[in-house]
């Protein structure tokens, strides 16, 4: 399976457009949106119509800049998966996921974070690959020191530990874009606006 990820589009169409037309170049199976699809929850044109107009897949999970309600209006309006405490799988992939963030105005506490991604794993467990989604990143990782005001996820630090996917997409934090590290067997990868692909 081929993935275009990404995250932090903060309402730019023209972006979600040049996102598009890659996921048409390169031909992926999936596009995973990693949160703040939105910017402060304004209302949102065009974000995920130029990739449903190139019969892409779609899935999503909140960020901090945008509630799960709207999440799920996105979700309903293009036909597309909100992965906020659910799961999907594609032949022996399964993707599950918890949107979000523990800080800023849809703050969710770190309890929640991990308890919905232990609830959407159990979808996908017996899976042979695992890619865990959420728009935070783990406390502890190195994608936390980029930031002073952008603190790292107890909760989905605790299910990486518990559960051990083999891949978690995460965003959040703008200067660590692109980075890639280990937590255990679970490659963390901050996919950033510019996206990344991943092959599983």
């Amino acid at each position: 399976m081929k993935i275009l990820a990404f995250g932090d589009i903060h309402g730019d169409s023209r972006l979600a457009e040049k996102l598009a037309e890659r996921a048409e170049k390169e031909n992926v199976d999936l596009v995973v949106l990693c949160g703040d699809i939105t910017f402060m929850d304004e209302p949102p044109t065009n974000l995920l119509g130029p990739f449903v107009k190139r019969h892409k897949k779609v899935v999503l999970v909140p960020g901090n800049h945008e509630s799960v309600a709207t999440a799920d209006f996105l979700a309903q309006m293009y036909g597309v998966k909100n992965l906020h405490g659910y799961s999907i799988s594609a032949g022996d992939v399964g993707l599950f996921g918890c949107g979000g963030a523990n800080i800023g105005i849809n703050r969710m506490e770190e309890k929640d974070i991990f308890d919905l991604l232990k609830k959407s794993y159990k979808g996908i467990e017996g899976l042979k690959k695992k890619i865990m989604v959420t728009h935070v990143h783990p406390s502890g990782s190195i994608m936390e020191r980029f930031s002073k005001f952008v603190p790292g996820s107890d909760g989905v630090r605790k299910a990486i530990e518990l559960l051990k996917p083999d891949i978690l997409l995460c965003s959040h934090v703008h200067e660590a874009e692109g980075l890639e590290e280990k937590i255990g067997k679970t490659k963390v990868i901050n996919v950033g606006k510019a996206g990344k692909i991943i092959e599983v």
